[in-house]
């Protein structure tokens, strides 16, 4: 299957770069949390952590909203949880792309539970309409992408670009 490149790996390494200096300058004399969500902000939240120039703690919950599809089931499941306490501490929330925001709500709104001092988030790519996290790398239009740590069915993470995958076909 021909994959289209939507963005280079240099076009995301100014972007992660952007970010960085965002969030460090927004967390300056601080030590916040960042919480990966599994599994596909492993290779930002990577890199993002590396970019940064002031010191951060890493943590990593998992949600799922899609299976093995291109379309989100609309509902979340938590199925791995925090390791560390965040109460009292500045929390970070790191996903690979916000479509709708569902996910990125939904685990912000479980961090919340536990009391952190504040809960952000952040997103390396943000699909036109959703609602902005505080943090935004690169605005994307229609189309189901991988790369860059996001799969279809488990595959593509290893790409240092990211594509956008041919649509499905009709079930009709």
């Amino acid at each position: 299957m021909e994959l289209e490149t939507r963005f280079s790996e240099t076009e995301i390494g100014a972007a992660v770069a952007r970010v960085a200096g965002e969030i460090s300058r927004d967390y300056a004399g601080e030590t916040p949390v960042l919480v990966g969500v599994l599994k596909g902000s492993f290779v930002f939240l990577a890199d993002l952590v590396r970019a940064l120039s002031i010191p951060c703690e890493v943590d990593f919950i998992r949600a799922r909203s899609y299976g093995a599809g291109q379309t989100s089931s609309g509902s979340v499941e938590i199925t791995k949880d925090l390791d560390g306490d965040v109460a009292g501490r500045h929390v970070l929330v790191i996903e690979d792309i916000a479509d709708t925001g569902l996910t990125m709500r939904a685990v912000a709104e479980h961090i919340e539970a536990a009391g952190p001092a504040s809960v952000r988030c952040c997103a390396l790519l943000v699909r036109e309409g959703c609602d902005d996290p505080e943090y935004a790398g690169l605005r994307i239009g229609p189309g189901f992408v991988v790369g860059y740590g996001i799969d279809f069915a488990e595959r593509y993470r290893e790409l240092r670009d990211i594509r956008v995958v041919p649509p499905e076909p009709d079930s009709a």
